[in-house]
């Protein structure tokens, strides 16, 4: 979790206190689907909303979990894992993405200012 905002490249979001601890969100950001998430820890990341495999506009839907001190989201439908860190599919579940898609999520860097959060869709973490 980052601590300050841009102003140029950030967008806001919500306020910090309307997410709800290890339960998924979507937002439609501009022209873009995606899915936040704020863990028991307290930190907040963002991934895209299509989850690769089925082509659904689901993740935000999906179970939060861990592997290790790897903070990740499982797909509600196929149950791919994924690192919510890097976007890395962890788990495949023996099924190939849908066909021209990366396994892999795109993550989208959030900021944390005065109780707001802020989203920018120029980058990734």
């Amino acid at each position: 979790m980052t601590t300050a905002a841009s102003a140029v490249t950030t967008q806001y979001l919500c306020d910090y206190d309307r997410l709800t601890p290890e339960l998924g969100v979507a937002a439609l950001v501009g022209d873009v689907q995606v899915a936040i998430f704020r863990l028991a820890d307290g930190s907040i990341h963002a991934v895209q909303n299509l989850c690769p495999f089925s082509g659904a506009y689901v993740l935000s839907r999906g179970i939060t979990g861990s592997r290790g001190d790897v903070p990740t989201i499982a797909s509600p439908l196929y149950k791919q894992v994924f690192s919510l860190l890097t976007g890395e599919c962890l788990a495949t579940m023996d099924k190939a993405p849908r066909p021209g898609m990366s396994p892999d999520l795109a993550v989208y860097p959030l900021t944390l200012d005065n109780g707001q959060v802020f989203i920018d869709l120029a980058g990734t973490e």
